[in-house]
């Protein structure tokens, strides 16, 4: 026993002695290849051979920039900034001879996904590979393996590099996520010892939350492919469409425990707009990667754990665009160098990994070269004309924000579409002109359309890495329907602006402002923080002819604090600025009640805290993050968890908490929020947060449990049945009281909800008090189990209470999902606005 200890503790000490003697041969180890010295290597710039501390993104963009300079095989692009105003580099990496004539291959490239192309034509065209790395930024070793990719790319000479480079254009994108990165590294760089521990309860392996994992807001950059709501993805979304390489790789890392993936994926959890023979050149390319690794003594899997069925991910992105998309995923040595069950991983081990699947991918690329742009050219010319009839028509005729929302996520993917030409009924549903478009399907990109549109409820597998559903009409709450008749088309849009708006005139007596349109809880919040008074209708009513809905908001003009022309002009401002409508009246008397009425609720200016800190999920603080300080300019103060037994909570009328459990809550703590609560204060809370609540005694909730009990389940199967039980994201219908607060600004009665949770709660026994519950029949898109759909029908997914002075609201589901699902964004606002009118 004494033994083995004494020789693990020698094996360690040497692999970490052999670390800190480092050289670039550990990674470049090809005899064959010589290098020219004219061209820096990254220790030259750095101060340090890469896997000796953590690249921060500010020196790989210093070494990345030094490369472009001196080497003629590469140019530099920016491509924009994140949100912490880092850039956004992408390297074309190609021969000095392509380089002269990039445009031109380039144009040509792209042509092949317009128009057939003659076999002489692709014979003598480079393919195009697009190399990302660390989308997550706590998953390092991808950026840092970009240094050395960058280096070889620059300096390798011979024969076999020449041919290569003539062979390949590489656009490689050295770091996914800027922000995440440079918080990663430099956690890891400020707790990495001298003598450095491969002892995973070392500080260095457990950064503080929220984590590098996320960019700025908390976002999981990787499932942003499709929704494009972040400024690093309007980017790479930009440079693919430019392009259309003809593989993209996407460079991650796993636990620790594990080994090294490469794909395909679990074959039936591929989805089934995906052609077969995208799989076959994933495997064809993997044997590359077997073959690498095989010579480099690398342990490996494939066609495991991870799929290819979410078109959000980058490395399924790819596959509904004739595309391959290739998921690495290295074990993580979290830091320098950590203890696993296959020996100590040591941060140098894990970059070479990474180096050598992205050096497999352009060898794989160079050898299938013709194959794979025949793929992509038969993907988008070889069409049945004959199978693409039809439209879809969306739009809101309330909300012409959401809808604008929506249709430039099909303007950055290269959808076409057009406006109406008159405002028309299909299907029975109605599509105002100005607030409607037409898709038709016969186009380029009808894969990708078929994608963000379907509906789809029907699987080959019950297991998905992530949601089952995404369809986005419904997460822009739109309405939208398939036409197959021929449709009279408006114009082409070429790009997608919010209309601008103005006040008809100016009034003597108020103006109102329906709660509809998306913008308008931006514009409501600069109306209270201006110090104006404003109300809230609990009813409908008509002026000249015209009905305003429930939650319409009433802003006097007189006892303001600004005069009477200052009143109509700030209005008018923002009404432009926001792009919604306010009318201006000459009376209180209306069909319905007046203006002067006690239905009126007077409104004031939220001030708005959240929870934040370990036992948070920083996913959903962040959307909630995201959504106030991006979307409608309103402040939120972020409070530690941790510290809110010091914090003074009176300065705020409303405190968030995203989902979280109760163990991360002590009873002090509890008792401060609740004591804040029952004085005043409006508790608002997600998901998990209903067993919070309900362990508060603060709701008495009255949960359903399904029976998933196992039967007839073998031991090898046990796995799967259990995570089928899981509802990993689908899409569900509710019905709403239209007179509830809570749904102030929805004109219909049916709201799709996105789901990913089994907290099912059984509905009030007074009807008023379930003004959101799920239908009989309330699966929209996605997997669900069948005791599990059987157990949401006709539960509730919102709950309100007031307790002592204070109210409690609490949503079950996420209603910010990803920044994308905009049409429950208005929810939360309403909880924040109207909570005091419920």
């Amino acid at each position: 026993m004494l033994r083995n200890s004494l020789l693990l503790v020698f094996f360690i000490a040497n692999l970490l002695t052999a670390q800190k003697q480092l050289s670039l041969d550990y990674y470049l180890s090809d005899t064959d290849i010589s290098y020219n010295p004219e061209i820096p290597k990254p220790q030259d710039i750095l101060g340090y051979i890469p896997g000796e501390w953590h690249v921060t993104h500010d020196k790989l963009v210093e070494y990345m920039r030094v490369l472009a300079n001196v080497s003629p095989r590469i140019t530099l692009e920016n491509r924009g900034t994140t949100y912490e105003n880092r850039p956004l580099l992408l390297l074309t990496i190609t021969s000095e001879q392509n380089h002269s004539n990039l445009s031109s291959i380039q144009q040509k490239h792209v042509e092949g996904v317009h128009q057939k192309l003659t076999d002489a034509i692709i014979d003598d065209m480079p393919v195009v590979v697009y190399q990302g790395f660390s989308i997550h930024g706590n998953e390092p070793s991808g950026s840092n393996a970009a240094l050395l990719l960058a280096y070889h790319l620059a300096a390798a000479e011979g024969k076999a590099i020449n041919e290569l480079l003539s062979n390949v254009v590489i656009l490689l994108d050295p770091s996914f996520n800027p922000d995440g990165l440079q918080r990663f590294a430099s956690w890891v760089n400020a707790n990495k010892n001298k003598n450095i521990t491969p002892d995973s309860q070392d500080r260095e392996y457990n950064e503080t939350w929220p984590g590098g994992r996320t960019n700025h807001y908390w976002f999981d950059m990787n499932r942003d492919w499709l929704p494009v709501q972040l400024p690093e993805s309007r980017a790479r979304i930009t440079t693919f469409h430019n392009w259309y390489p003809n593989i993209l790789t996407d460079h991650h890392e796993m636990g620790t425990n594990s080994t090294f993936f490469f794909q395909p994926g679990i074959p039936s959890r591929t989805h089934p707009l995906t052609p077969a023979k995208n799989q076959e050149l994933t495997r064809e390319i993997g044997n590359y990667h077997a073959a690498a690794l095989d010579k480099i003594g690398s342990l490996y899997y494939t066609e495991e754990n991870f799929d290819d069925f979410y078109y959000g991910k980058g490395s399924t992105f790819p596959d509904i665009h004739g595309s391959v998309g290739i998921l690495f995923e290295q074990a993580s040595s979290r830091g320098h160098a950590q203890n696993s069950d296959n020996g100590t991983i040591t941060f140098p081990f894990t970059i070479r990994n990474q180096l050598t699947a992205a050096l497999s991918t352009l060898k794989a690329a160079n050898s299938m070269r013709v194959s794979l742009l025949k793929y992509q050219n038969d993907f988008y010319t070889g069409l049945n004309k004959n199978n693409l009839r039809g439209y879809y028509v969306f739009g809101n005729e309330k909300d012409a924000a959401s809808t604008n929302a929506l249709a430039d996520i099909l303007d950055a993917h290269k959808i076409e579409f057009y406006n109406l030409t008159k405002s028309e009924f299909y299907n029975d549903i109605s599509f105002k002109k100005g607030n409607s478009y037409i898709v038709p399907k016969n186009q380029r990109q009808h894969k990708l359309i078929e994608a963000i549109f379907e509906k789809r409820t029907s699987f080959k597998d019950s297991l998905f890495y992530d949601v089952s559903a995404w369809t986005l009409p419904l997460a822009f709450n739109q309405q939208y329907t398939e036409v197959f008749k021929d449709i009279k088309r408006g114009t082409k849009v070429d790009s997608v602006e919010n209309k601008t708006t103005k006040i008809s005139s100016a009034s003597a007596y108020g103006y109102v402002m329906e709660w509809h349109e998306y913008y308008t809880p931006k514009a409501l919040y600069q109306i209270l923080n201006k110090g104006l008074r404003a109300k809230v209708g609990m009813k409908p009513f008509t002026i000249k002819n015209k009905t305003y809905d429930y939650g319409t908001v009433f802003i006097p003009v007189q006892n303001q604090k600004l005069t009477q022309s200052e009143l109509f002009e700030f209005l008018n401002t923002l009404s432009a600025k926001n792009h919604i409508q306010i009318d201006p009246v000459t009376t209180g008397l209306t069909t319905g009640i007046d203006l002067g009425s006690s239905k009126f609720k007077p409104l004031k200016k939220p001030t708005v805290a959240m929870l934040v800190g370990e036992g948070i999920t920083p996913y959903d603080a962040g959307e909630i993050w995201h959504l106030l300080d991006q979307r409608f300019d309103i402040p939120l103060n972020k409070i530690e968890l941790s510290s809110i037994e010091n914090s003074t909570l009176t300065n705020y009328s409303h405190l968030i908490i995203p989902n979280s459990k109760t163990e991360s809550f002590t009873k002090s703590q509890e008792e401060k929020l609740t004591n804040w609560l029952k004085s005043g204060g409006t508790l608002i809370g997600f998901r998990n947060t209903a067993e919070v609540f309900n362990d508060w005694k603060l709701l008495d909730l009255n949960f359903l449990k399904p029976d998933n009990i196992a039967k007839n389940i073998s031991f090898e199967q046990k796995d799967d049945f259990s995570g089928a039980q899981n509802i990993g994201g689908a899409i569900f219908e509710a019905q709403l009281d239209r007179s509830h607060p809570i749904n102030f600004g929805y004109h219909t009665k049916k709201l799709a909800l996105f789901r990913n949770t089994t907290k099912f709660i059984k509905p009030d026994r007074e009807s008023f008090n379930n003004p959101i519950q799920y239908t009989e029949k309330p699966l929209l898109s996605g997997y669900i189990s069948k005791k599990n759909l059987d157990s949401l029908a006709g539960t509730v997914p919102f709950v309100h209470k007031k307790v002592d002075n204070g109210r409690v609201i609490l949503f079950t589901d996420n209603v910010n999902f990803r920044g994308f699902w905009y049409g429950t964004n208005k929810l939360m606002m309403n909880a924040i606005f109207f909570d005091k009118a419920m």
